[in-house]
């Protein structure tokens, strides 16, 4: 990793992943898709660009398959020096928050009146979120400074729809969170009679107040905490 944090190899091997998602991984990777976009990357680095963030896949790292209960999609890493960490919605520690973070938080305290976070450590980050079983995936995973989207329908797309098929064909039922058109639109690829699906306008203030969904109200994390409490407590009964 660069003093910058920004990717430093177009190498998958450099990536770590947890053992559960090596063999999606691995098979990505190795497709026609994978080697392409590999290639792109590569000539992008060659070319002098700056791509963020330094670890693709760490959403694929904190959070296994087989601990995964809740899923909050993102779509693009943010594209300001510093600022992405390989998870969605999440900054660096230290890092002033972007404006749909501090909504997150906002609604976070709201609903379930958590404090944010303290500035600068953890700050904006949400690793812990992520090592708690919260799957934090952007649907693409590397963007160039200054460039929103610039990275978009290069390949990434192919991974992370099919690591949300992954997730949505375990027993283990999980809650998807997705906010805004973008992460509504893969909502084809979860099975609603199985997992629990809640969505809701963008966090980013452009839409976070606006109907039909404002996303500041929607009481996602108290559904969410319900929900988790409701499953502990049926395993629990069932293990009695």
């Amino acid at each position: 990793m660069s003093a910058a944090g920004q990717l430093a190899t177009a190498d998958p091997a450099d990536w770590p992943v947890a053992a559960g998602w090596r063999p999606l991984v691995d098979e990505f990777f190795a497709s026609p898709v994978g080697v392409k976009l590999l290639g792109y990357l590569r000539e992008r680095l060659d070319a002098g660009a700056v791509i963020f963030p330094p670890q693709p896949l760490r959403a694929l790292e904190l959070t296994p398959p087989e601990e995964i209960r809740i899923v909050i999609l993102g779509q693009d890493p943010y594209h300001g020096r510093g600022q992405a960490e390989g998870l969605a919605f999440s900054v660096a520690p230290g890092v002033p928050l972007p404006p749909s973070l501090r909504n997150i938080f906002k609604e976070l305290e709201r609903d379930l009146g958590t404090r944010p976070p303290t500035f600068p450590t953890p700050g904006g980050s949400l690793a812990k979120w992520a090592t708690n079983g919260v799957l934090l995936l952007n649907t693409c995973l590397t963007v160039e400074e200054g460039q929103a989207a610039s990275h978009s329908g290069r390949g990434w797309e192919v991974l992370t729809d099919a690591v949300i098929r992954h997730v949505a064909s375990r027993p283990q039922p999980v809650l998807f969170m997705l906010w805004g058109a973008h992460a509504q639109s893969k909502r084809a690829l979860i099975d609603t009679n199985r997992h629990k699906v809640l969505v809701a306008n963008h966090p980013s203030p452009l839409s976070a107040l606006r109907p039909p969904l404002p996303f500041i109200g929607c009481g996602h994390f108290g559904q969410a905490r319900a929900w988790r409490e409701a499953g502990s407590s049926a395993s629990r009964q069932e293990d009695a």
